[in-house]
Protein backbone atom coordinates (compact mmCIF):
# COMPACT_ATOMS: atom_id res chain seq x y z
CA UNK A 1 0.00 0.00 0.00
CA UNK A 2 1.49 2.97 -1.06
CA UNK A 3 -0.84 5.54 0.58
CA UNK A 4 -1.22 6.42 4.33
CA UNK A 5 -3.27 8.97 6.33
CA UNK A 6 -0.24 11.60 6.45
CA UNK A 7 0.17 11.09 2.58
CA UNK A 8 -3.61 11.17 1.98
CA UNK A 9 -4.02 14.18 4.04
CA UNK A 10 -0.93 16.01 2.49
CA UNK A 11 -2.24 15.62 -1.36
CA UNK A 12 -5.62 17.13 0.26
CA UNK A 13 -3.88 20.52 1.66
CA UNK A 14 -1.90 20.72 -2.05
CA UNK A 15 -5.80 20.84 -3.67
CA UNK A 16 -6.81 22.86 -1.38
CA UNK A 17 -3.37 25.26 -2.04
CA UNK A 18 -4.64 24.66 -6.09
CA UNK A 19 -8.25 25.72 -5.38
CA UNK A 20 -7.38 28.88 -3.47
CA UNK A 21 -4.83 29.93 -6.49
CA UNK A 22 -6.77 29.52 -9.54
CA UNK A 23 -9.89 31.32 -10.72
CA UNK A 24 -10.25 28.84 -13.87
CA UNK A 25 -13.66 27.31 -13.57
CA UNK A 26 -12.50 24.24 -15.74
CA UNK A 27 -9.58 23.49 -13.13
CA UNK A 28 -11.67 24.77 -9.97
CA UNK A 29 -14.50 22.06 -11.65
CA UNK A 30 -11.35 19.27 -11.60
CA UNK A 31 -9.84 20.24 -8.42
CA UNK A 32 -13.63 19.78 -6.66
CA UNK A 33 -14.01 16.43 -7.84
CA UNK A 34 -9.97 15.53 -6.75
CA UNK A 35 -11.16 16.92 -3.12
CA UNK A 36 -14.16 14.68 -3.20
CA UNK A 37 -12.25 11.72 -3.89
CA UNK A 38 -9.78 12.35 -1.34
CA UNK A 39 -12.36 12.98 1.12
CA UNK A 40 -13.63 9.57 0.34
CA UNK A 41 -10.35 8.25 -0.05
CA UNK A 42 -9.54 9.59 3.35
CA UNK A 43 -12.75 7.92 5.05
CA UNK A 44 -12.20 5.42 3.84
CA UNK A 45 -8.74 4.65 4.62
CA UNK A 46 -10.05 5.03 8.00
CA UNK A 47 -12.66 3.16 8.08
CA UNK A 48 -10.90 0.18 7.00
CA UNK A 49 -7.95 0.41 9.43
CA UNK A 50 -10.46 0.61 12.45
CA UNK A 51 -12.14 -2.45 10.89
CA UNK A 52 -8.41 -4.17 11.13
CA UNK A 53 -9.00 -4.26 7.16
CA UNK A 54 -5.37 -2.56 6.91
CA UNK A 55 -2.81 -4.42 8.60
CA UNK A 56 -0.45 -1.96 11.37
CA UNK A 57 2.45 -2.28 9.70
CA UNK A 58 0.92 -0.99 6.61
CA UNK A 59 -0.25 2.16 8.03
CA UNK A 60 3.03 3.85 8.06
CA UNK A 61 5.46 4.28 5.51
CA UNK A 62 8.70 6.11 6.90
CA UNK A 63 9.77 8.94 4.11
CA UNK A 64 13.41 7.39 5.38
CA UNK A 65 15.14 11.05 4.33
CA UNK A 66 19.01 10.62 3.35
CA UNK A 67 20.37 13.96 4.38
CA UNK A 68 22.88 15.66 6.04
CA UNK A 69 21.15 16.27 9.46
CA UNK A 70 24.07 18.85 10.39
CA UNK A 71 23.20 21.94 9.00
CA UNK A 72 19.26 20.94 7.96
CA UNK A 73 17.72 20.62 11.72
CA UNK A 74 13.94 20.63 11.80
CA UNK A 75 11.77 21.46 14.67
CA UNK A 76 9.82 18.61 16.06
CA UNK A 77 6.25 17.88 15.26
CA UNK A 78 4.30 17.05 18.00
CA UNK A 79 0.45 17.29 18.47
CA UNK A 80 -2.78 15.40 17.94
CA UNK A 81 -3.53 14.51 14.23
CA UNK A 82 -5.39 17.47 14.17
CA UNK A 83 -3.00 19.71 15.06
CA UNK A 84 -0.05 18.11 13.16
CA UNK A 85 -2.67 17.85 10.32
CA UNK A 86 -3.03 21.84 10.75
CA UNK A 87 0.93 22.18 10.65
CA UNK A 88 1.38 19.63 7.28
CA UNK A 89 -1.28 22.81 5.72
CA UNK A 90 0.81 25.64 7.04
CA UNK A 91 3.87 24.21 5.79
CA UNK A 92 2.40 23.11 2.43
CA UNK A 93 1.97 26.87 2.53
CA UNK A 94 4.94 27.80 3.07
CA UNK A 95 6.34 25.52 0.65
CA UNK A 96 3.84 26.99 -2.15
CA UNK A 97 5.20 30.31 -1.95
CA UNK A 98 8.76 29.44 -1.58
CA UNK A 99 8.15 27.30 -4.35
CA UNK A 100 6.65 29.84 -6.79
CA UNK A 101 10.01 32.14 -5.93
CA UNK A 102 11.94 29.25 -8.04
CA UNK A 103 9.61 29.72 -10.85
CA UNK A 104 11.01 32.97 -11.75
CA UNK A 105 14.76 32.03 -10.30
CA UNK A 106 16.35 34.26 -12.45
CA UNK A 107 14.57 37.65 -10.79
CA UNK A 108 16.14 36.11 -7.71
CA UNK A 109 19.11 38.13 -6.33
CA UNK A 110 22.28 36.11 -5.83
CA UNK A 111 22.46 36.44 -2.74
CA UNK A 112 19.21 35.09 -1.63
CA UNK A 113 18.99 32.28 -4.13
CA UNK A 114 21.35 29.97 -1.50
CA UNK A 115 18.56 30.74 0.61
CA UNK A 116 15.67 30.41 -1.02
CA UNK A 117 16.89 26.57 -2.22
CA UNK A 118 17.85 26.02 1.20
CA UNK A 119 14.25 26.93 3.08
CA UNK A 120 12.62 24.17 0.24
CA UNK A 121 15.05 21.92 1.65
CA UNK A 122 14.06 22.41 4.80
CA UNK A 123 10.39 23.02 4.39
CA UNK A 124 10.45 19.72 2.46
CA UNK A 125 11.75 18.34 5.83
CA UNK A 126 9.43 19.47 7.60
CA UNK A 127 6.35 18.69 5.44
CA UNK A 128 8.03 14.66 5.93
CA UNK A 129 8.09 14.95 9.31
CA UNK A 130 4.27 15.93 9.76
CA UNK A 131 3.35 12.84 7.22
CA UNK A 132 5.03 10.69 9.21
CA UNK A 133 3.62 11.81 12.63
CA UNK A 134 0.04 11.79 11.60
CA UNK A 135 0.81 8.32 10.41
CA UNK A 136 2.55 7.15 13.49
CA UNK A 137 -0.14 8.84 15.80
CA UNK A 138 -3.07 7.27 13.61
CA UNK A 139 -1.09 4.07 13.71
CA UNK A 140 -1.25 4.06 18.01
CA UNK A 141 -4.57 5.34 18.05
CA UNK A 142 -5.43 1.82 16.31
CA UNK A 143 -3.07 -0.31 18.11
CA UNK A 144 -4.75 1.17 21.20
CA UNK A 145 -1.87 2.84 22.54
Amino acid sequence: MAETLGSLCDKLTIVKLKQYHTEDDTRLQSLSQQEQMLAAEINDFIADAVNGLIPLDQLTFKANKVFKQQGNEVKDVQGTIGEVFAELAKVNCDLWHEQEKVYEFETVAAAEKDVVVKKLAILNLQRNKCIDNIDTNFTRMIAGK
